[in-house]
């Protein structure tokens, strides 16, 4: 993870965003709705770019923002989003019809742990993004990675959670102390899976970067 300075510095020089998406960002601040940061988000982006892939699958829709800016920036792929929180779907829902992209961007409602029959519906899928509940990281991987194409990407968001995973120093949560085991657990897994090439990227919160293997 990068200081607070550069971090900063590197906002800075990313380009201006859209109303709507400004608006996003906004209510995401004032709910305290956890979205990706923006160095994150356009690491995330460049990755979708690069991958143009066909069918997105992302675990973790919150209010939409991350499967609007992924469709924005790959008009060629179609993005099925998992939601558990029916408030932040209905919200999500709203911000898709906005922009119009419901012919692109299907949302499901309902626990990522159970949705595996609607979302092979779907399937293969190209490029995943999980960003949904931490301490069940490993279980969404397992369960969805055998929904990715030959070539696909799966990438895991907040993989250094706020530096915690490095040291716990400071934090007197026995809740936040067993989360950050399981993400360590998580990353431990990951990096020594012999089906994927993984790699953690020290931008946002932490990006975990999985490629299948040939």
């Amino acid at each position: 993870m990068v200081s607070n300075e550069v971090n900063q510095y590197i906002e800075k020089l990313i380009p201006a965003r859209s109303e709507h998406v400004l608006k996003m960002e906004q209510y995401a601040k004032q709910h305290d709705v956890p979205i990706m940061e923006l160095s994150g988000m356009e690491t995330l982006l460049t990755y979708v770019r690069l991958k143009k892939p066909a069918r997105i699958l992302e675990v973790g829709t919150a209010i939409g923002y991350s499967a609007i800016r992924m469709a924005l920036a790959s008009e060629a792929s179609e993005i099925v989003s998992i939601e558990r929180d029916e408030e932040r779907y209905n919200i999500a829902k709203e911000n898709v019809n906005v922009l119009d992209l419901t012919n692109r961007i299907t949302l499901l409602l309902g626990d990522a742990n159970e949705l595996q029959s609607q979302v092979e519906h779907y399937a293969p899928y190209d490029f995943m993004f999980i960003d949904a509940a931490k301490g069940q990281y490993q279980h969404f991987f397992d369960h969805y990675s055998t929904m990715l194409s030959k070539d696909g990407i799966i990438i895991t968001d907040n993989v250094l959670f706020r530096g915690y995973v490095a040291e716990e120093k400071g934090l007197e949560s026995r809740r936040l102390r067993s989360l950050v085991k399981k993400i360590r657990s998580f990353n431990e897994y990951i990096m020594q899976h012999p089906d994927y090439y993984s790699s953690i990227l020290p931008v946002g919160d932490g990006m975990m970067v999985s490629v299948r293997k040939s």
